[in-house]
């Protein structure tokens, strides 16, 4: 007797079989096609996502779920007017490297004694890499963009030019889905963006009620509050800030898992400073990360009472989320 046929495996046949050949009674099914829209991407003819499913596994993404390349923005959420996106006026790629790009490179002043300015490498192997400083601190990234008088090849336009990693989603032992790549990665090179709908402080609080009634962590859930500061010029700086949620809609690095001896970081990049409320979230490998390695990253980086949380919630008793990633350091909970 043959063993029942695993979802994941009926969808691929039917790409595989059936997708790409304009037949209109397809289009519907194309259009929920996760592997269709893996095809959409600008990325993925060059550096491909692909999924990996087990038939001994339970594990099924959601027939409903979309993967996209770039976050949506929702009813309530305004990017700033295309008139008030300045860039920087460059004669030259190489000027954006330098102290008088100050629109994009941000605070000068953030590079260390002996450092060199901009967050990237621009020659060499390392070329297109954070540089060791910036990769160390938790400054944000400021990048040429659209609005800029340089041309596509800027140093300074890496997450601008989209990811050059191919990632592959694949069953773990024990904690879901995870993501590694087929390839080499470089310490401090691109891994790819964190997307989602951009919703407002409102609907992320109403999502987050839903999440609890539904007895679920809300972590997909990422805010976005590098920049929040209650005496900040821009108003919309001034209070609760706007969140990414991936749980609907999301590119392959919200199946990143987390880790306590994590080998990505996440950092803030910001292109036009009118959009700072609404900045990128990015991955970048923290270490050299060999083909076939899972990619992870820490859950609670940069949340600095994160640890004091979860000591509380044990004091008092309170239920709390383990920790699987099973490294030596292991903290023991996520929170």
């Amino acid at each position: 007797m043959t063993s029942p046929q695993h979802p994941m495996e009926f969808r691929h046949k039917c790409h595989f079989l059936y997708h790409g050949r304009a037949d209109p009674k397809l289009a519907h099914q194309e259009e929920k096609c996760h592997y269709c829209q893996f095809g959409k991407f600008n990325s993925h003819k060059l550096h491909p996502i692909s999924i990996i499913f087990q038939d001994n596994t339970k594990l099924v993404i959601p027939k409903d779920f979309v993967f996209i390349e770039k976050s949506i923005p929702v009813e309530g959420v305004r990017f700033a007017e295309d008139e008030y996106l300045n860039g920087c006026e460059c004669e030259s790629d190489a000027q954006c490297m330098g102290s008088m790009c100050d629109p994009c490179l941000g605070d000068v002043d953030r590079v260390p004694k002996g450092g060199k300015p901009g967050a990237y490498h621009v020659s060499g192997d390392k070329k297109g890499c954070l540089r060791g400083w910036m990769l160390e601190s938790r400054l944000p990234i400021y990048e040429c963009h659209e609005k800029c008088t340089c041309s596509d090849k800027c140093p300074n336009r890496v997450v601008g030019r989209g990811r050059k990693v191919a990632l592959q989603i694949f069953p773990t032992s024990g904690r879901g889905w995870g993501v590694k790549s087929t390839e080499d990665i470089k310490r401090g090179q691109f891994v790819g963006e964190y997307v989602g709908e951009i919703i407002t402080p409102a609907e992320a609080n109403r999502r987050r009620q839903a999440a609890t009634d539904r007895k679920k962590k809300d972590i997909y859930l990422f805010a976005l509050d590098k920049f929040q500061d209650r005496e900040s010029y821009d108003q919309r700086l001034r209070g609760e800030p706007y969140e990414i949620d991936g749980e609907f809609k999301s590119g392959p690095t919200r199946f990143i898992n987390h880790s306590c001896e994590p080998n990505l970081r996440i950092f803030a990049v910001v292109t036009a400073h009118a959009n700072k409320p609404f900045h990128q979230l990015c991955f970048f490998a923290a270490k050299d990360i060999p083909r076939e390695t899972e990619l992870t990253f820490d859950y609670t980086d940069g949340v600095t009472d994160a640890r004091m949380d979860v000591e509380e919630a044990i004091a008092q008793d309170k239920e709390l989320t383990k920790c699987l990633c099973g490294t030596p350091s292991c903290r023991g909970y996520l929170w």
